[in-house]
């Protein structure tokens, strides 16, 4: 299932694109109104998600890049060994892969993730992302919700796989 690959790089370009568009257009913490509830808005995410460790010395750099690249790789082993119907998790793993990289790429480069993304309602603010962390995202959903499918189906087989 190497072959969804081509979903990782599109999510990799797009991402990487968008962040370097954001960061010649928008000034740090500036937020540009776009709509109710959402604003661009340039952050540097020297943490992990939510923030988190960014307040850190500079050794979460490092940590975050190579725990992100042992899990690309770790992804890139399972794409491999994915059956050819296990399409869901294939899609799932190479948005995730994607994402991760694109990260990986800000923290290497650069020294922080570039944001840029902000949602919020009334005063409540969600942490500001970027198109990486969305494919992280709603690749993690889509293999969360795969993964019940996929348990219900062993669970349940059909009477074709009963018959075989």
């Amino acid at each position: 299932m190497l072959k969804w690959i081509w979903l990782s790089v599109i999510v990799l370009v797009l991402d990487l694109v968008t962040k370097a568009y954001a960061s010649d257009q928008l000034t740090l913490h500036q937020p540009v109104p776009m709509f109710p509830g959402f604003n661009f808005t340039l952050m540097h995410n020297t943490g992990a998600a939510f923030s988190f460790l960014s307040e850190a010395s500079g050794w979460q750099r490092w940590f975050f890049s190579i725990i992100a690249i042992g899990v690309s790789a770790g992804i890139v082993v399972w794409l491999k060994r994915l059956a050819t119907n296990q399409v869901w998790t294939a899609v799932a793993l190479a948005l995730i892969l994607g994402g991760a990289l694109g990260n990986v790429w800000d923290r290497l480069t650069l020294g922080y993730v570039v944001d840029f993304i902000q949602v919020y309602y009334d005063r409540w603010y969600w942490p500001a992302f970027n198109i990486a962390d969305s494919a992280i995202s709603v690749g993690a959903v889509i293999l969360i919700i795969d993964s019940f499918r996929t348990a219900r189906d062993e669970k349940n087989p059909s009477s074709e796989e009963v018959r075989h």
